[in-house]
């Protein structure tokens, strides 16, 4: 059953798929998949490899790419849902779990945790092992690489784990954050690493309206013809508008 799974997703384009067994899915702050899906037995996980819009300083373009990469993959993930559900009959269920949004915004949670972790689901997965930018570097796609998942009451046995530590410690991700987000090890620093990488993110909003709100008239008027709103506008309707792939793009794995 997993190499008829595996075939039909790597068909769909999917870069790699990897099989994990809830069991082995360690997460120590996302929720537990039982509460998600009562009788999940099997997480089913898709890799797809970043493009290499990820290096263009224009960020328009390197956005651009993420973009494309996420709905590629959200495509993926409910066909390879539907294949579970609709053609192997044997009376199986899946539920998608999303590369990004929507995900849990409260003040515990502050956006940054998903109800599934896809890092931990990767590894799992045997598709790959942490680096020191805390990011999943996969056997042959580096650190350029998304991840999505399926759960499903099928029970799959995990794939055997990768065992080599693929990260060498060069140190270079740690050197090219610009946020210092990376500067303690086994942590990255979301706070650092949101405000620099996604500027015009729900904080930037925030602020942006709470001053609005105080402003006079004027100040108001000043404030929607500058080029600030207009970007946060942008990254409105977007929904992520990323200004950094240092640790992603610096990365000498897989290159």
């Amino acid at each position: 059953m997993k190499e008829k799974i595996k075939e039909f997703i790597l068909s769909l384009g999917a870069d790699d798929v990897g099989f994990a067994s809830v069991k082995d899915y360690k997460s120590q702050r996302s929720p537990d998949l039982q509460t998600i899906f009562p009788g999940a037995k099997s997480l089913v996980v898709l890799g797809y490899k970043e493009l290499s819009n990820c290096e263009s300083e224009n960020m328009q373009i390197a956005t651009g790419g993420r973009l494309e990469i996420l709905e590629f993959a959200r495509s993926s993930n409910y066909r390879a849902a539907r294949f579970l559900e609709r053609e192997l009959k044997a009376k199986a269920k899946a539920m998608t779990v999303p590369p990004s949004y929507p995900l849990l915004m409260s003040y515990e949670t502050r956006g940054t945790v998903g109800d599934v972790s896809l890092r931990h689901a990767a590894i799992a997965a045997g598709l790959g092992n942490f680096g020191r930018h805390n990011l999943v570097i996969h056997p042959t796609m580096g650190s350029r690489v998304v991840f999505t998942a399926v759960i499903t009451n099928l029970d799959l046995v995990s794939d055997p784990p990768v065992s080599k530590r693929l990260c060498t410690d060069c140190n270079i991700c740690v050197e090219n954050c610009p946020a210092h987000a990376l500067d303690e090890e086994g942590k990255t620093d979301d706070m650092k690493c949101l405000k620099n990488s996604q500027p015009y993110g729900i904080g930037s909003a925030i602020r942006f309206w709470t001053k609005f709100a105080e402003g006079t008239i004027e100040e108001q008027k000043k404030m929607i013809r500058d080029v600030n709103f207009w970007r946060l506008y942008q990254a409105g309707f977007i929904g992520f508008q990323y200004f950094c792939f240092n640790c992603m793009k610096s990365c000498p794995i897989g290159q």
